[in-house]
Order: structure tokens, then sequence, then C-alpha cells
């Protein structure tokens, strides 16, 4: 029987980045790492609709693909805390951070609402997650960068100001609260030596600051060796309701009623337009090793495929984000690559910390997470 091309690849990623990826760390690894982190679409709302998405498919084309990458599982926040620290932390909602935050799983599949929170995951999941609090003590990618001496910042579009850790926090117009941050897509705050840390609180910026956000920062010859960049929630492809869209004035930002959020991707086209283009005018891009990370954490709820550390459910079901986009642009270094082995959020860590010689976390310290993302960048 012949063995499928997807095996015969994997198995030489992981022997060929294992011998190669120690020499190319930090020789051939980016000075830079962009990473920007979008919302809620599967891979095929987004890749190959090039009606919504036109500048995206467009980058993607000589850009380096994964074809086989999913979200970790479901729903957004747990996504965000596997990018950042290789772990889920074993919770299914988007609950607020803080040691008295804790919450019952929700839905998992297939919509929020249908009351399906206790089908897939096993007994003692549901009942753990549920005393679990949100304020985490577990090591993260900011303990990693300082002990070897990177720098790091996080630009977070809408955030009300630098190092603020509430969750409600834009005015009310019509009745409806217009706020487009939302602080479970800023995993940082989740952890306990970040959220008590005045010095670290003040490296998460809103990203439109005029004097210390991503723009004021590209312009200056100091861009961090890390920075994570997560847009508004009218830029990220979330969406919001329709009547908080219409109170934004924003009302392609809305959910539809049913299909997919044409309006929602063609905002979130537009921005990262606008961002990537940013970067790669930057001095940073222009002198220095540098790569661009697109992401999205999780698909819109239709699928819970998942590889690489997911969690499992019931009868060791996989439970997943499904199939998204992970999109890896370099300004040095190969373009045009489809890399055709399963990732996730967690592998793309493990490539990050393999590239720049890191410490290990949680799932990422499996040989394959660590290396598999690894062809993407060198």
């Amino acid at each position: 029987m012949r063995r499928p091309l997807s095996r015969f690849i994997a198995t030489f990623v992981l022997i060929a980045a294992t011998v190669t990826g120690a020499q190319a760390a930090n020789d051939d690894a980016p000075k830079h790492i962009f990473y920007i982190m979008m919302e809620n679409h599967g891979y095929s709302a987004i890749i190959g609709n090039t009606a919504d998405a036109p500048f995206i498919n467009q980058l993607a084309a000589k850009a380096n693909v994964a074809t086989q990458y999913y979200g970790v599982t479901h729903p957004s926040l747990p996504n965000y805390l596997a990018a950042v620290s290789g772990d889920f932390q074993g919770i299914w909602d988007d609950c607020p951070a803080g040691i008295t935050s804790r919450c019952a799983p929700e839905e998992f599949i297939p919509t929020s609402g249908d009351g399906t929170a206790g089908t897939y995951l096993t007994s003692n999941e549901f009942a753990n997650a549920s005393l679990t609090p949100h304020l985490f003590s577990g090591g993260n990618i900011v303990d990693q960068l300082e002990q070897e001496g990177l720098s790091w910042k996080v630009y977070e579009e809408y955030l009300p100001a630098a190092g603020d850790i509430t969750t409600v926090n834009a005015p009310v117009i019509g009745g409806v609260q217009t706020q487009q941050y939302a602080q479970k897509h800023n995993p940082f705050v989740y952890f306990s030596d970040i959220a008590t840390n005045p010095q670290r609180l003040a490296k998460i910026v809103p990203y439109e600051d005029p004097s210390q956000g991503f723009l004021a920062d590209l312009s200056r010859k100091d861009v961090p060796n890390f920075t994570f960049i997560v847009p508004g929630q009218c830029h990220d492809m979330h969406g919001v309701s329709a009547a908080r869209a219409a109170a934004l004035g924003v009302p392609a930002c809305g959910y539809p009623d049913s299909g997919l959020d044409h309006g929602a991707i063609q905002l979130g086209d537009a921005w990262l337009q606008g961002a990537v283009t940013a970067i790669r005018s930057s001095w940073a891009w222009k002198h220095e090793r540098s790569s661009i990370i697109i992401v999205w954490d999780e698909d819109d709820y239709t699928g819970f495929s998942g590889c690489c550390g997911s969690p499992k459910g019931v009868d060791g079901i996989t439970l997943g984000g499904s199939q998204v986009a992970a999109i890896v642009v370099n300004n040095q270094g190969p373009s045009g690559i489809r890399l055709p082995v399963k990732g996730n959020h967690y592998t793309m860590l493990g490539a990050i910390e393999t590239l720049w010689r890191l410490n290990c976390l949680g799932a990422t310290c499996n040989l394959y997470n660590r290396v598999a993302m690894l062809p993407l960048f060198f």
C-alpha cells in the first residue's frame, strides 16, 4: 500500500527541521516577528475567497501558507492562550480574566446557545473547566522572551489605555455597549505574572495610540523582536451584533442572519492590507530579517477537527478548532511554499521557540510541534 504523500512530507519535516533547526535558529531566524491574530473563519472562507478578501489572497499567492492548520479548540479565548503559552489552560469559554472568574464551558458545536455544552466534553473536563480560575500561573512567551533578552509588545486595537485590564470600557450609544476591544482576545492579561506586573502591563498598548501605538513604533528603529497584534472586532473578522454595528456606524460589521459574513471579511481584509503595508514599508522590514504571521484563531463553529495536541473529549473525539488559514510572509528566505503537514497554534509557537532557541512551553515540548512549521520561515 502506498503511503499518502503527506506522511512522507511530515517525516521529512521532522528529520530535516530537527537537523537544521539548531543551526538555522538565531543565524537565520527573523529578528522581528509580527504575529497578527484574526477571528472565526475557516480556511475555505478566506483562501480562495477573492471577492471578499482580495488582498489576503494576493498576499497568500506569494507568501507561505500552511494548508493543514487548525485551531486548538473552541471558543476564542483558549486558542489565544494556546498561542502564547502552549496550553489552552483546560477551559472552553470566553470569560473575563481574574482569580475569582470561573465559568462553565460554552456550547462547543455547532452554535452558541444550542445546549450542547456537555455533549462533547467528558464529565471531568466539564467539572474541572467550571472550577478553573481565569488567572493562570503557568509560563508564557513573555517569560521566554525576557529570559533571552528579547523585546516584546502587544498592540490591541481600541484598548482604552496601556495595561488596561477592564472588560467594559466604551460608551453606550442608543442603549448599546459599543466596545470593539475584547478582553478574551488579549491572552496576556490572563497570566498572573503579567496582570500583576505594571512594567509588563505597560507593554500592552492601544494599537492606534499616536505616541506608543503600532504605527508610531514602526516609524522608529527600535521595533520589538516580538509583536502580537489584535485588531478590534470590526477588523479581525469577528464582527458584532447588528445593533452594535449600527451604533458604531459600521453596518458591515454586523452579524448576518445566515450565511457567510461578507462584510466582516471585507473589513478585515482592508485592515490587514493597511497593517501589512505599513510593516513592509518600515525601516525594520527593509533592513532587518522579519516575518509576518497571520492566523485565524478558529473557524465559525462549523467543525471541530484538530491536531497536534488538541484536547480529546467523549470517546476520544478530537475537540479542535477546525481548519483555518495560516500565512507567513518573510522579507528574506522562502516564499510561495504550500506546507501540507498538520499544524495549529502550538506548532506555530513551537516554531518561534525553535527559531529563537527558547525553552518549550506545554504542548510545544512535543518534537513535532517544535519543528513542523519551520519550513515556513527558512
